[in-house]
């Protein structure tokens, strides 16, 4: 989602475990990806490992075997290679709407990290080709349905795999459609004729879920920040108190995020003139805000606490080499269940109910500014002349209508399990689908809290003569160069609503705040 271009400095897989920050900067922003010596090394080793098995009379699953309930199969010398061949041709059966090419993107080099580990055995020429497909902005066409999460995401990493070999549909760097082997021809690069354990070490991994929760946690750490100045600019406008927000208040519940929330809400509110004119007034008989306003901070902060969880495990995930069998540090190459996605997939699903629940509270500030009254003298729906305008009343209709989808997103897919491959693989994550819908989810709360701030911005401009607090005017003017967040008669409102979700995306709405109250949490 975040368009703001990071560092575009390269890569180096090799030198320690990848960053969060380092699969947007590729996945997203194209930056370059090399791999190290040290890299290239451990590959070439572990390599000399599989070659060794490879003879073998003994059988060795994924080297000499077929895969899955078809594991029992010894397969000979001669059909070794098609056994590789066969396998990526036949798990590469995706269906349904393309994937994303960012998320296609951060799939690759998650399995490219993966193959640099040197535990899979991967030969070097594999891997060194893989890379130049990545970084030549060629991107396999890969779809929305094929991957249970388990056994690693097969399908989608299948349709990468087949590209390597020459085969299927890519996207080239220019986004146009085309032959797998007509794009690799026009790049420079060879295709690969893959050799025993490769097939399978190529598809056996939680790559695009992982690459989709990296993409997710970057997206709503920004989101979390956008909804605290939309917070307490709503607060602002609906003249409700910045009391509750205080520091000694909430050290009394040691919860880190709803403090760093409840910081961010305090310095947007700064030196507020609309706040002031109401502060320790008598004729103001409201005791409290309503909830929505008052514990907007541990909603948020809630939100917060739970993508630094889902970081931690994205960290550990990135720390891992996920391969089945894999090749061991002291050289054993073992069966394992490591490509099982249940910890990444619990995550996506979390993040996926806290999204909702954000979206929830923004929502029921919006319609709090719209309802005549609840919203403390302003004009019904914030309409310039209500009856002939509507002001912004179907503008809440929509959100809504996001937050009831969001609601239904929230439902978890972790806790399905369909079973397949004739019950061998009788426990499935559907780490995947939680991912996909979490995408959803992710652009749906941008949009809502994208008309939460055009309401909040009408909100307020409709107090004049009373100022609002300077960070909230830097908002307001910030969202006036790309859309229309004045109050007047009603317009066409759908290009207002986009303009604002843009100015979201791309971090102008936190860029605007912070030229007034300095870093925001």
């Amino acid at each position: 989602m975040t368009d703001t271009a990071p560092s575009q400095q390269s890569i180096t897989l090799g030198d320690g475990p990848l960053r969060i920050d380092d699969i947007v900067r590729v996945a997203r922003h194209g930056a370059r990806v090399e791999l190290s010596p040290v890299a290239l090394d451990a590959v070439r080793a572990t390599r000399g490992t599989i070659e060794g098995l490879a003879n073998d009379t003994v059988p060795h699953y994924g080297v000499s075997t077929g895969f899955g309930a078809l594991a029992t199969r010894h397969i000979p010398v001669e059909l070794r290679a098609q056994l590789q061949r066969s396998l990526v041709r036949s798990h590469a059966a995706g269906a349904g709407p393309e994937v994303e090419r960012e998320v296609v993107r951060a799939l690759m080099l998650l399995r490219i990290a993966t193959l640099a580990t040197g535990r899979t055995g991967i030969r070097p020429k594999t891997l060194e080709t893989y890379l130049q497909i990545l970084n030549a902005g060629i991107t396999p066409v890969v779809h929305e349905y094929g991957s249970l999460g388990c056994s690693g995401d097969l399908a989608p990493l299948s349709h990468c795999a087949l590209a390597l070999m020459g085969e299927g549909l890519v996207r080239n760097d220019d986004g146009e459609v085309m032959d797998a082997a007509d794009a690799l021809a026009a790049a420079g690069i060879t295709p690969v004729e893959l050799a025993e354990k490769e097939g399978l070490a190529l598809i056996n991994g939680t790559d695009g879920m992982l690459g989709m929760l990296c993409l997710a946690i970057t997206d709503l750490r920004q989101l979390v920040t956008t909804a605290d100045i939309s917070a307490a600019m709503s607060v602002e406008g609906l003249m409700g108190s910045d009391a509750p927000f205080a520091a000694d208040l909430h050290a009394l519940r040691p919860q880190p995020g709803q403090a760093r929330s409840a910081e961010n809400m305090r310095k947007v509110l700064s030196g507020s003139p609309i706040r002031d004119s109401h502060r320790d007034k008598e004729s103001d008989t409201r005791v409290q805000d309503a909830y929505s306003l008052r514990c907007a901070p541990q909603v948020a902060g809630g939100v917060r606490d739970t993508i630094d969880h889902a970081a931690r495990v994205a960290e550990w995930e990135l720390a891992s080499a996920i391969d089945n069998p894999v090749v061991t540090l002291d050289g054993r190459v073992e069966s394992n269940g490591n490509f099982h996605g249940a910890p990444v997939a619990y995550v996506l699903d979390f993040l996926a109910i806290v999204a909702a629940d954000l979206a929830s509270i923004s929502e029921r500030r919006t319609d709090r500014f719209l309802d005549k009254a609840r919203n403390h003298e302003l004009p019904p729906f914030l309409a310039d002349d209500p009856g002939v305008d509507s002001g912004l009343m179907i503008a809440q209709y929509t959100q809504a209508a996001m937050v009831s989808e969001m609601k239904r997103l929230a439902n978890p897919a972790s806790v399905d399990s369909i079973p397949s491959s004739a019950m061998q693989e009788d426990h499935v994550s559907m780490g995947w689908s939680a991912a996909r819908k979490l995408r959803r989810s992710v652009d749906a709360l941008t949009r809502v809290v994208a008309i939460e701030l055009i309401t909040a911005a009408r909100g307020i401009q409709l107090r004049a003569p009373l100022e609002p607090a300077p960070a909230t005017a830097a908002v307001i003017a910030a969202l006036a160069e790309s859309g229309n967040v004045a109050p007047g008669p009603d317009r066409f409102l759908a290009p207002d609503i986009e303009a604002a979700y843009e100015a979201v995306v791309d971090g102008t709405v936190v860029t605007a705040a912070e030229t007034v109250t300095g870093r925001l949490n």
